[in-house]
């Protein structure tokens, strides 16, 4: 597989960070003259021929730019409460990259066994998935927000919440149509209590399924992640 590296600012500024400079020169022990491939994060890989191959800020010549076909014509935006143990929320954010998402919301739930989070940790996991998966669209991964001051921003697509109460609920393949843009509200480890549920339904959500077994947190996030691009295939 072709290594891939991240420089978010590549087409303005010419230089590689810190991090994805010792990457290349002191690990790769890449030269004067090598040629690699970058990603901008927001669409686009570029070729490159490296000039000055400093440890710290490798500078670069780009060569061509091209702009990668989107994987997907909808947006996926998935809030969900930080699990206690961040492995978990690092997996999700891992995989969920690499399997395609366009933003991660960590909410702030009355049941939320997490209340802060490592964003700068989150991102650096979303970079080296995005990377490893080849793709030139990095996630943005928001700081944890409140449960009701989130459901209460503008949304313009589906928007879904999945919880463990008896509610009436209905299957995924039931409300969504496919090329549609969608957000699901995921909820922490104790779920969403009554008032959280009644609030996002009162606000548009729809109670959706995500099938018979009762799912982690993290594990209920990647499966309607992953379901809206089964169904859009």
């Amino acid at each position: 597989m072709e290594q891939l590296f991240y420089a978010p600012d590549i087409a303005t500024v010419p230089i590689l960070p810190e991090e994805e400079s010792q990457h290349c020169i002191r690990v790769l022990r890449l030269k004067e003259g090598d040629n690699i491939t970058i990603t901008d994060g927001k669409g686009f890989f570029y070729t490159a021929t490296l000039e000055n191959t400093h440890p710290k800020h490798c500078q670069v010549k780009i060569t061509e730019s091209l702009s990668q076909k989107p994987l997907w014509e909808y947006t996926i935006h998935i809030a969900v409460a930080p699990t206690k143990n961040m492995d978990r929320m690092e997996w999700f954010v891992e995989k969920a990259t690499e399997i395609g998402i366009n933003a991660i919301t960590c909410l702030r739930c009355r049941h939320s066994e997490r209340k802060e989070i490592k964003l700068q940790r989150l991102n650096k996991i979303a970079i080296s998935a995005m990377k490893q998966s080849q793709k030139a669209i990095l996630p943005q991964i928001n700081e944890i927000t409140d449960f009701n001051r989130f459901i209460s921003q503008d949304f313009n697509g589906y928007k879904m919440i999945a919880h463990c109460a008896e509610n009436s609920k209905q299957l995924i393949k039931e409300i969504y149509t496919p090329e549609s843009n969608v957000l699901f509200l995921i909820g922490p480890e104790g779920d969403f209590s009554n008032e959280e549920i009644n609030a996002a339904l009162s606000a548009g959500f729809s109670p959706v399924s995500l099938g018979k077994s009762r799912l982690r947190t993290e594990t209920a996030a990647l499966a309607a992640c992953h379901t809206i691009h089964v169904l859009n295939q």
